[in-house]
């Protein structure tokens, strides 16, 4: 997976003599104002032909075959823009506008992974040391190490899809959850199998990594990741809250989960992951994000190599009590980092949240980085519809190079 340049690809070579054609210009909807000391996410001015084109017709398509209220993208290549869009409504009336922030849900896990992985290189601690030493209550905590939380391979039921939880979270989704009520669920119930064993989604893992790396480092953990990753990076428009709140400009979503079209814009996003990792963004930092972690830009080649498989390979099979929709086969082509997803020759994200959908990707051989989020219309199938555009984008910018799904 090692940077090539882009003259080995003649399409990306291509693309890449556009770039300097695309330049930033204003959009309506925009809340930042001139005097802003902040960096402006803004629209591109995309060409009649070429790349920057074709992307914005992909999104065109997509967002009318799926009834998608707002697709906002950006794509880059070695960190230069070659396009970003904004289509469709923010509210009636209100249009998309590519500055305007979105919840970016598991994205943040990416994080946490990286701040791991680079307290590793710093020496502070040991991949597979057991957790037990900092969460000394936690059940089996001695048989779990932080290896083990990152890569979701602890064995502990995931607690999101529990019948009665689901229930909870519909019924009022402006609840407080607390990381004591979560992690509780999914220690009450037998575990899936013997920690490390086998591979599992389980937001569990994540809200106890969040707890782990407070009590390694003595710092809040929004504080923490700040201090590693987000500030390193440059990622201004990405932070954490600690409540529902959502800083302007805001991209609102819409949901029928409750059997009604409704705003979900403000829903308690507190249930997803660790407190202080439960973060906004916008779709500039996104785009930032996923060349940057993609990279491994923060983490020395060793603490690299961990991200892309921290022994996950392998791992992944069916048993009489973890069914094939659960434990998912992690083979070479298709399995889960240390928070992240290896899908073929990508390294991805795309969470999900009530009406929000986002996804990630970078190809690291040839810099290219894709950002989308999107929200739904009263029609929309759901689901990972955001992943299906990059998908289609990788598709169209590098056809050597399918974005596969993962299990």
């Amino acid at each position: 997976m090692r940077p090539v340049r882009l003259s080995s690809f003649p399409r990306l070579a291509s693309i890449g003599a556009v770039i300097a054609l695309v330049l930033p210009v204003a959009t309506a909807g925009t809340a930042a104002s001139a005097g802003d000391h902040r960096r402006h996410c803004a629209g591109s001015r995309i060409p009649e032909t070429g790349p920057a084109r074709e992307v914005l017709r992909i999104a065109q398509r997509a967002k009318a075959e799926m009834d998608l209220e707002s697709v906002i993208v950006r794509v880059t290549i070695g960190g230069r823009e070659v396009v970003t869009t904004a289509l469709g409504e923010s509210m009636t009336g209100v249009p998309a506008d590519p500055a305007m922030h979105f919840r970016n849900g598991n994205i943040a896990i990416s994080y946490m992974g990286t701040a791991l992985l680079r307290l590793v290189d710093e020496g502070r601690v040991d991949l597979d040391d057991p957790v037990a030493r900092w969460l000394p209550d936690l059940p089996q905590g001695e048989q779990i190490t932080l290896r083990m939380l990152g890569a979701s391979t602890t064995g502990l039921v995931d607690y999101v899809p529990d019948p009665a939880f689901g229930k909870a979270v519909v019924a009022n989704p402006f609840r407080q959850w607390t990381p004591q009520e979560l992690v509780g669920i999914s220690t009450s119930k037998p575990r899936w199998y013997d920690p490390g064993t086998n591979w599992s989604y389980s937001h569990a893992n994540f809200v106890l990594l969040g707890a782990a790396l407070e009590k390694i480092t003595g710092t809040r953990l929004d504080v923490l990741l700040q201090r590693k990753v987000l500030g390193p990076l440059g990622l201004r428009e990405t932070r954490n809250s600690f409540t529902p709140d959502i800083p302007a400009p805001v991209l609102h979503a819409f949901a029928s989960d409750r059997g009604t079209y409704e705003e979900s814009t403000f829903w308690n996003p507190s249930w997803t992951t660790a407190p202080g990792a439960v973060q906004t963004t916008d779709i500039c930092d996104l785009a930032r994000s996923a060349a940057a972690i993609g990279s491994g830009e923060l983490l020395s080649p060793s603490a690299y190599r961990e991200l892309l498989n921290p022994g996950t390979v392998g791992l992944g099979r069916p048993t009489s009590k973890c069914p094939s929709t659960v434990c998912l086969p992690n083979t070479e082509a298709t399995h889960y980092g240390m928070g992240l997803l290896v899908l073929g020759d990508w390294i991805a994200q795309h969470p999900l949240f009530f009406g929000y959908a986002a996804a990630q990707a970078y190809l690291p051989s040839e810099r290219l980085a894709i950002a989308v989020s999107t929200t739904n219309g009263p029609k929309a199938p759901g689901g990972h519809v955001a992943q299906t555009i990059t998908q289609r984008i990788a598709a169209a910018l590098s056809p050597e190079h399918p974005l596969p799904d993962f299990g």
